[in-house]
């Protein structure tokens, strides 16, 4: 996961908790748009994980409490009290820039601005900075996402491709670039439509990106640009399986589906509610316990 960076040589605010690993997962997207940076720990080989994030300033208390109270209520649970500290001066950038090498998934090759080399011959690069969005390549979820589209793309192609919740767009410029064909990146949040529009325009990517701001499918310009032969949702099991119906519609015949961002565990849900639209699993690509779906 990936998020914007304090400044070079500023001083921070860290806060961390640990919890077992079973639930590493749930409070590190817990973290995840509440501080500029998260990672998690494992304390030791099969124990528990210290999930930290780190900021320009100590945390909202509130808005902290109240996430950890909803992790506590899904998973009934009772999580120990953050540790909130001030952290002396980094070099963030210098740290940001060595906390996200190169990745090469399947035939991507994803890398920050900073690195000047070129990309390894037949891979296909794509630039993505650490950034106030979701998606620079390094989660199990996007990941999953970009190799069901390498694997989809040796079966067949698509002309019409949509992103719900595109967040930094990465998977947008990935379909684009395999496909070459036009993309729709939708995101609730305004600021993902902004990164996704910087991001386009440093991969190239302006003239087959369009990005627009979209509550679900509720965008005026999602029914306009459909129904679409693919359509790829990395956002989380709830509102997969809420928009399910909505997917169905906006899905051309023969359509195919690619769905991330929910936990093992959450898979038979997902696929149920997409079974009753009469879209059945296809494949499957299971990333240390976050499970890529492919429906059609």
């Amino acid at each position: 996961m990936s998020r914007t960076v304090p400044s070079e040589a500023a001083a921070a605010w860290r806060t961390s908790i640990v919890v077992s690993a079973e639930i590493g997962d749930d409070v590190q997207t817990a973290f995840d748009d509440i501080f500029a940076s998260v990672a998690a720990f494992e304390i030791e080989e099969g124990g528990d994980w210290v999930i930290e994030g780190i900021d320009r300033a100590p945390p909202d208390e509130t808005m902290l409490a109240a996430r950890l109270a909803l992790v506590e209520s899904m998973l009934g649970v009772a999580l120990p009290a953050p540790v909130v500290e001030k952290v002396p001066p980094t070099d963030w950038l210098a740290a940001t820039y060595q906390a996200f090498p190169p990745l090469r998934i399947g035939r991507f090759f994803i890398h920050g601005s900073h690195i000047e080399d070129a990309p390894p011959p037949g891979t296909i690069p794509l630039c993505i900075d650490a950034a106030t969005a979701f998606g620079s390549g390094e989660h199990p979820t996007t990941e999953g996402c970009l190799r069901a589209l390498d694997r989809l793309s040796r079966r067949r192609r698509f002309h019409r491709i949509l992103d719900m919740g595109c967040g930094t767009g990465i998977l947008s410029f990935a379909a684009a670039r395999l496909f070459h064909a036009p993309v729709l990146a939708a995101d609730i949040d305004p600021e993902s439509i902004r990164v996704t529009r910087i991001n386009a325009r440093i991969n190239r990517l302006s003239d087959r990106i369009t990005a627009v701001v979209s509550n679900g499918y509720a965008s005026r310009v999602v029914a306009e640009h459909g129904p679409y032969d693919l359509i790829i949702a990395n956002i989380l099991a709830r509102p997969l399986m809420a928009m399910a119906d909505d997917l169905r519609r906006h899905l051309a015949p023969g359509g195919v589906a690619i769905l991330a961002g929910l936990l093992e565990r959450q898979a038979p849900q997902v696929q149920a509610a997409h079974r009753l639209q009469r879209l059945t699993l296809q494949d499957k690509i299971p990333i240390r316990g976050w499970p890529t779906l492919i429906l059609g």
